[in-house]
């Protein structure tokens, strides 16, 4: 087969995919309808960074100066508000149950009293942990506010006995925390989650449209005019079938990029190039893994499954929201066989803490080494595209 026939052959092949985007709705939507709505969906969901203003109720049973200053303490917080101020704490725990807050602050009887006599009140907070963010940033909140009361309490009872300032801050707080967040200074669960979700939602959309492309050439017979026009040679089919895809879908990545680094300002400590080859790199190896998927399961059924299930599994395995280092041993080993865990490496790498390109490599590495995957299963495929016969 010349050079030329070879360029010939892949040419056509883009031609005739092309036409065929247009006659399937699934390829607009699962290239540019899902990611696009996605990114939309995902960036403005969060675009506050935070969840502010979380409702809680507060059950005030000293009904004092002092605990009212204290309520308007707690609801200067960015992310509480109090919507609810009762003295039947079973009152609140209905609002709790009911969803209608996501937390409860008691202040006891005689709060003030027995702050100012020495004694040592006990202020209590529940949470509603069914609803994990809200939930946790309540607990924080409600935690330091008392912290901070306490700390207010043995203050004002250190001066009235004579003592100064500097020696009473050396008491409530003998050893002073300098923290410095790293990576994500703001604490912002966009930066965080979008970083992560909207390209394992890139992912498993590359696994379905690759399944399906080609799985759809052998369910319709149109298999054999496909390796036809590549002169049977199942490189040049692929390569004619695939570029139009990467094309696209390497567009849809590098926008990705720019809404989230470009748009929305996220961290991006060692510039776009390294971000934007690891978001190419993700492209051609998913849809690698997408060939080897339909090479192994040669139906278009049981071929979307498998790419559904395995994409799935990305977003639970490749340490987003668990590390994988403390997973079982054989989920550490399942999570590199996705090429989302590379990618993600790099993102923490490169974009979050900016360290130098060589750090990386290995990841970068680890992406081309699944472009082997189409290889190792291309006899099967071609057998199944000359031969096989879909059954219903």
């Amino acid at each position: 087969m010349t050079p030329e026939s070879k360029k010939r052959g892949v040419w056509n092949i883009i031609k005739r995919e092309v036409r065929l985007f247009g006659s399937h709705p699934i390829y607009i939507f699962c290239m540019l309808g899902a990611p696009l709505v996605s990114i939309i969906f995902f960036l403005t969901l969060m675009g506050q960074g935070l969840p502010v203003d979380l409702p809680i109720a507060v059950v005030d049973l000293d009904n004092s100066a002092t605990s009212r200053s204290l309520i308007r303490q707690l609801n200067a917080f960015e992310q509480t508000e109090v919507v609810m101020i009762t003295m039947s704490f079973t009152e609140a725990r209905e609002e709790l149950q009911k969803g209608t807050v996501y937390g409860i602050f008691h202040i006891p009887k005689d709060f003030s009293k027995q702050t100012t006599t020495g004694k040592q009140p006990t202020v209590s907070f529940y949470t509603n942990s069914s609803y994990l963010i809200a939930g946790s940033l309540l607990f924080r909140d409600m935690k330091t506010i008392a912290v901070l009361a306490g700390a207010s309490v043995g203050l004002q009872q250190g001066t009235a006995e004579g003592s100064t300032k500097d020696q009473l801050m050396a008491q409530l707080q003998p050893i002073a925390l300098d923290t410095h967040l790293l990576g994500n200074p703001w604490l912002n669960y966009s930066v965080y989650l979008n970083n992560s979700l909207l390209p394992g939602i890139l992912q498993l959309m590359i696994f379905l449209i690759t399944v399906f492309s080609i799985g759809s050439e052998i369910k319709y017979g149109t298999s054999r005019q496909w390796l036809q026009m590549g002169n049977y040679s199942l490189a040049v089919s692929l390569l004619g079938k695939l570029i139009p895809h990467t094309m696209v879908f390497t567009t849809v990545g590098f926008m990705y990029c720019a809404a989230m680094y470009g748009f929305n300002a996220f961290p991006l400590n060692s510039g776009w190039l390294p971000m934007l080859a690891a978001m190419f790199l993700l492209v051609v190896s998913s849809q690698a893994v997408g060939v080897f998927m339909i090479s192994t399961l040669p139906t278009l059924r049981l071929g979307l499954s498998f790419a559904s299930l395995f994409g799935m599994l990305a977003f639970s395995v490749v340490g987003f929201s668990y590390p994988v280092l403390d997973m079982h041993p054989a989920i550490q080993a399942l999570a590199n066989l996705f090429p989302l865990r590379y990618y993600f490496l790099i993102y923490i790498d490169q974009a979050l803490n900016g360290r130098e390109l060589y750090y990386s490599w290995i990841q970068y590495v680890g992406l081309t080494v699944f472009l082997i995957l189409p290889f190792l299963m291309g006899k099967n495929l071609k057998v199944a595209l000359m031969h096989f016969k879909y059954v219903p």
